[in-house]
């Protein structure tokens, strides 16, 4: 390698030292608000992008995570199917009820074997009004996001990167919970 080659290789190691430590920085002091369920939440260092894999709203019409940036999203993989993820949706509907708004929302993405009949039989059993009803039929957004088990809950700043991923269920509704929620939404608003 010639001098001129070194002096890039340098700069872009640099560059993305920098990127990293200045995103791991700003998202850091959550870590002093991660109480209750909020300890299972694994903090990023902010440089993987939501996948730009299609999915489906309750029509069928195809969207991506992109169509979504400009608020805070906290997106939950879930499935009809599995306990763990039916037993955590009413408090995600209660934390979409105190927070969703024009910082904040939530998007719940069946994925699998989840038909939208099912779904809406769900919805309507639990009272579920508020959340929206994606689907995620074959799996591809659940792969292309990492998800090795169901539930998995990834917070996305306004930009569509990674704050952070919950594997397991939560409840949503705790106020440890709603407090670490609105301090990432603080953090990502804050000029």
């Amino acid at each position: 390698m010639n001098k001129i080659q070194y002096a890039v290789l340098y700069t872009s190691f640099l560059l993305i030292a920098n990127v990293l430590s200045a995103n791991e920085t700003k998202f850091g002091e959550l870590n002093n608000l991660k109480f209750g369920d909020m300890k299972k939440m694994a903090l990023s260092n902010n440089v993987f992008s939501a996948p730009n894999t299609v999915f489906f709203d309750q029509d069928g019409k195809e969207i991506t995570l992109k169509q979504f940036q400009g608020r805070v999203t906290l997106v939950n993989f879930w499935a009809t199917w599995c306990a763990p993820c039916r037993k955590e949706m009413p408090s995600l509907e209660t934390l979409s009820n105190q927070l969703g708004g024009d910082a904040f929302q939530i998007l719940t993405i069946a994925t699998m074997r989840s038909s939208s009949e099912a779904i809406d039989n769900f919805f309507d059993d639990n009272n579920i009004i508020n959340l929206p009803k994606f689907r995620d039929p074959k799996g591809q957004l659940a792969r292309a996001s990492g998800v090795a088990a169901l539930p998995l809950t990834i917070l996305l700043d306004k930009n569509g990167y990674e704050i952070g991923r919950l594997i397991g269920d939560a409840d949503w509704s705790k106020s440890a919970t709603i407090d670490f929620i609105k301090k990432a939404v603080e953090i990502d608003t804050a000029k």
